[in-house]
């Protein structure tokens, strides 16, 4: 079994003018749950239906589950469940007839266990699709992805719009799979808290470049914001990233935004001639937002992967 699930590598895609994804390289681990951050535009559904072979790129190679994407579109797909941004299944279908349609594609389907998640989900069988809520839509959406046991899990945007209970029973319901089954999510989302919950990668795109590609626990520690007195000039000894650097209080002082922070790094600083004052920890929404801030005001090709 390979390391990785999914790999991209240097991937071009254009529509017209209006947006491209760049030389894209994105892995993703077997047996991880790994959240895909961007604001609305940023590429993250492009990017998936790449992955999915629903479009096809100008440049560069995609595999998933081993298989090459597109021409071997088919095999790797037998083992993936998708859960898309829209549902689309024909609306004058209930449930149990959804259901039903949906398990005849895959010789994995496990009938018993998407008769529990019915229940568990409380969705009743009788009622037509398109009468159903947009929660009990995205529930069964997540039902047909789950009982099919894949191996690799495609969700996007799966909970957005949905209310806290709704989004509880549906996490709930995934987590419950990947620990039993070691499966490998890839789930976008603009809800960053409740990726930080659950997601132990995490990617952030925006305008169609990969900002950020680095396991969350490191993402959330090394995030910081320092302020620094006596700022040395030469930052290349340093053994974290400094993405923006701003005046300090006319005072000759700076507060700087860094990437990679570990607390035994102020030595390396002290070395280099300079001082800190003041090392402030940064939420996972707050490294987002400075990330993104910090990447728009630099010129592309210095985005830090």
């Amino acid at each position: 079994m390979s390391d990785f699930a999914v790999e991209i590598s240097h991937l071009t895609y254009r529509v017209k003018r209006a947006f491209a994804l760049e030389d894209l390289s994105l892995r993703i681990p077997t047996g991880s749950i790994y959240g895909f951050l961007g604001p609305n535009g940023s590429g993250k559904t492009t990017t998936i239906r790449l992955v999915l072979g629903l479009l096809r790129p100008e440049s560069g190679g995609i595999t998933v589950l081993g298989h090459a994407i597109p021409a071997e579109a088919p095999a790797a797909l037998a083992g993936v469940g998708y859960v898309p941004e829209a549902p689309h299944l024909d609306p004058t279908l209930t449930v149990s007839e959804a259901i039903w349609f949906h398990s005849h594609f895959y010789p994995t389907w496990d009938a018993a266990w998407a008769g529990r998640l019915v229940r568990d989900f409380e969705l009743d069988p009788r009622r037509l699709f398109g009468k159903l809520s947009k929660g009990q839509k995205g529930k069964l959406m997540m039902l047909l992805a789950l009982a099919q046991r894949p191996r690799l899990l495609v969700l996007d945007e799966p909970t957005d719009g949905l209310d806290p209970v709704v989004r509880r029973d549906m996490l709930s319901a995934l987590l419950d799979y990947v620990s039993a089954h070691e499966a490998t999510v890839f789930i976008s989302s603009h809800l960053i808290h409740e990726l930080e919950r659950i997601c132990d990668w995490v990617g952030v795109m925006d305008n169609g470049r990969l900002v950020a590609d680095v396991e969350m626990e490191r993402f959330k520690t090394g995030m910081k914001r320092l302020k620094v007195s006596k700022c040395p000039r030469d930052l290349t000894p340093l053994p974290f990233r400094v993405l923006t650097r701003t005046p300090l209080n006319g005072n000759g002082g700076e507060t700087w935004l860094v990437r990679d922070w570990a607390p035994e790094m102020a030595a390396a600083l002290t070395a280099a001639g300079g001082e800190i004052q003041e090392v402030i920890d940064l939420d996972l929404e707050e490294g987002f937002v400075e990330l993104l801030r910090s990447f728009r005001t630099r010129r592309p090709e210095a985005a830090d992967v």
